[in-house]
């Protein structure tokens, strides 16, 4: 695959064109990645909260990313879950990653959880740790190889919040 940019002073608006030769999922891909950022980049850029498209049954919700707790992956459907509901996404996780914002980060093969929802993390040296979230009884566990790093990111956001 190439990418090319072309100027052209003569346009009015920006335009983005993926030529391609059969649509497959890989362009389908680039396509809702480009519509989800040029969306994140709007709502940042006019101060609005940014939002998620996430559905529940045949009704979609648009849900401001504050409210997420984490996603996970369970029977290949990726699911959305705040403090007291669970939505489904058409995402995968490794574009969700890309979207999110940084305080969402990826804690195990099958898990990313908004660090701005962490309320404490049990240490398990054998094992998972367990990930909880305040106001819900909802948990989840951080992988051994993602504990390290999930804690220094936690330390990281403290240290910015109290400057």
């Amino acid at each position: 695959m190439r990418i090319r940019i072309e100027m052209d002073d003569d346009l009015i608006e920006d335009e983005v064109v993926i030529r391609c030769r059969r649509l497959d999922d890989t362009i389908l891909m680039i396509q809702r990645t480009l519509q989800m950022e040029m969306e994140k980049f709007h709502q940042d850029k006019q101060g609005i909260e940014s939002v998620i498209p996430l559905k529940k049954g045949e009704k979609e919700y648009f849900l401001p990313l504050d409210d997420i707790l984490f996603f996970e992956t369970e029977n290949k459907i990726i699911y959305g879950h705040t403090n007291t509901d669970v939505f489904e996404t058409e995402y995968k996780l490794y574009q969700l990653e890309q979207y999110l914002p940084r305080y969402f980060f990826r804690i195990s093969k099958s898990t990313i959880v908004n660090m701005k929802k962490i309320y404490s993390i049990t240490k398990n040296i054998t094992s998972s740790s367990l990930v909880e979230f305040k106001d819900t009884h909802k948990k989840v566990y951080v992988s051994r190889n993602y504990y390290k790093v999930l804690l220094e990111q936690l330390r990281e956001r403290k240290e910015i919040n109290n400057r």
